[in-house]
This record gives C-alpha cells, structure tokens and sequence, in this order.
C-alpha cells in the first residue's frame, strides 16, 4: 500500500469528494471522524489524518509516501520534496489585512500579526518595510482588535471573517490550493502505484472542473 497524510478540516473534506471521483470510495473519511489512520487495501491506499502543517513533515521522513496539503504550508516551511499536481481544492487566499484606514509608514515598523512568519518577513522585506512579526496560533483577526498588531497575514476564503471583524483586505499575497507532495525515496521505491494514484488524481481533478 502506498500511504497518503491528508490535512483535516476543510481540506480532508474535499480530498474525499476527490477520491471519490476518483473511484476510491472513501466514506469513512469525514472532518469529524476520530480515526486517525484509515486502511483501504481494496484500493492499496492507507490515509494519516493530521494537522496541515505536519503534513510535510510526515511526507518528509517518510512516514506517509505522498501527503495532501494547501500550498500556503509549503511556502512557510522549506522541504525538499516532490509537488506533482496541484489538486485544485481547498481554495483561497493567503492576504494582508488591516482596520479600515490603515495604510503603511515606510519610515516605521509595521507590527503583523500572522501563523506565516516565514512568508510574512520575506513578504514585507521586498516591499522594503520592517516588519515586528508575531507569531499566533489561532484567532489572528482579534490581534488588531486589541492593539497587539497593525496588520495579519491569513488565509481568506470568502473575505466573511475579515468583514466580521471589521478588517479590510490589504493585498493578496498568494492563491492557495491544496497540492499533492510525494517522498523523493518512495516515488522511486514505489513508482508505478504513485503514478497511478496521479493519474487517477489528475483524471478526478478534471471530472471536477467540467462539473
């Protein structure tokens, strides 16, 4: 069997739909099931459900042979792995917001709010501003609200929890869609059942785009 790490939440939902597309019936694999490794030897397939931003890591150390991740936990942490197909779920955006008004000092700090730190520093460096970063885990549109942050760097589906919070969309930074990531090892070690898992991806990924 090849083994996949899938993100829950949001993104666990729609890799099931995938699946599904894909001819591997995946039913018991839902946002709030509590089983966190799921066996599906009829399709040669065994799922991780993990966090989104151990995904990689799991991929990495080859615990899981391919992973399904958003794009915005590829761009924070640095691996070197495979990203053969952008699955085109999970999408939204990775913005800079800000209350109503705001508008940057060039001359001054700019204190962000953010779970990105990585993306955020190198974000405002090439707009040449000094960025204070801090880091949150959670709850980042409540940083302005209480003074603890001028802006926040987040992902943005709809824009609803922004407005919500009576926070403006700045810029985007990034579109953020879910990719496929596989081991450097076991893309070798297991070539065929990883490319045959692509392609019926890829095929599902399209049945998708024409629904």
């Amino acid at each position: 069997m090849i083994t996949v790490a899938v993100a829950r939440g949001r993104i666990l939902a729609e890799a099931a739909e995938l699946f599904k597309r894909a001819g591997i019936t995946t039913r018991s694999i839902l946002p709030e099931s509590r089983k966190l490794i799921q066996e599906f030897p009829e399709y040669g397939i065994k799922i991780l459900i993990v966090r989104p931003t151990d995904v990689p890591a799991y991929v990495d150390y080859g615990a899981a042979d391919c992973g399904i991740v958003g794009r915005d936990t590829l761009l924070e942490h640095s691996y070197e792995l495979y990203e053969p197909l952008d699955l085109d779920i999970g999408r939204c955006k990775l913005v800079v917001a800000a209350p109503a008004g705001f508008s940057f000092n060039s001359s001054s700090v700019v204190r962000v709010a953010t779970k990105y730190p990585k993306i955020a520093s190198e974000h405002f460096a090439k707009k040449g501003l000094t960025a204070e970063i801090v880091k949150l885990n959670g709850s980042v549109e409540l940083a302005p609200l209480v003074g603890l942050s001028e802006v926040i760097v987040d992902l943005s589906a709809t824009g609803e929890t922004l407005k919500k919070n009576n926070l403006d969309e700045i810029e985007t930074i990034a579109s953020v869609t879910a990719r496929l990531i596989v081991n450097r090892v076991s893309m070798k070690v297991k070539s065929r059942k990883i490319k045959d898992f692509i392609t019926k991806l890829k095929l599902a990924r399209g049945m998708g785009e024409r629904a």
